[in-house]
């Protein structure tokens, strides 16, 4: 999958306001999609913290990272750092099954999300860093 969106926001930017941009900038279903996401992020973890990293990805943070946001032509990826020790009870994830530590949930246009089992899925993140000490 390609990435898309723009390279860099300008210097003095929070990682909030950068991530803001992106969504504004993307201007279709996966801006939507990121926004919607990152809603139900913070609804899971009200304190979570947000990052801008690697160029252009959104980051979620609490006590270690919880996941990232990529955009991609076709999808918007929330790939979880630490997933593959994370029981996914409602099968959400779909994509990078195969690695040792990261799993990761394509949206694709027109997907719903199930937000319960989002939000259950990220707050067993949140308690997988506490437990772990981070999920970097």
């Amino acid at each position: 999958m390609k990435k898309t969106g723009p390279k860099e926001a300008p210097a003095g930017e929070t990682p909030s306001q950068r991530i803001d941009a992106r969504i504004e900038s993307l201007g279709d279903w996966r801006g939507e999609m990121l926004a919607r996401i990152r809603r139900i992020i913070r609804q899971a973890v009200p304190d979570v913290v947000e990052e801008w990293k690697w160029r252009g990805v959104p980051v979620w943070y609490r006590d270690g990272m919880i996941c990232t946001g990529e955009t991609y032509r076709n999808a918007v990826k929330m790939t979880f750092a630490q997933g593959a020790s994370l029981a996914d009870p409602s099968g959400l994830f779909n994509a990078s099954l195969d690695g040792n530590t990261r799993r990761a949930i394509d949206f694709h246009e027109g997907d719903s999300i199930d937000e319960a089992a989002l939000k259950a899925l990220i707050r067993a993140a949140v308690v997988r860093n506490a437990l772990k000490g981070g999920g970097d």
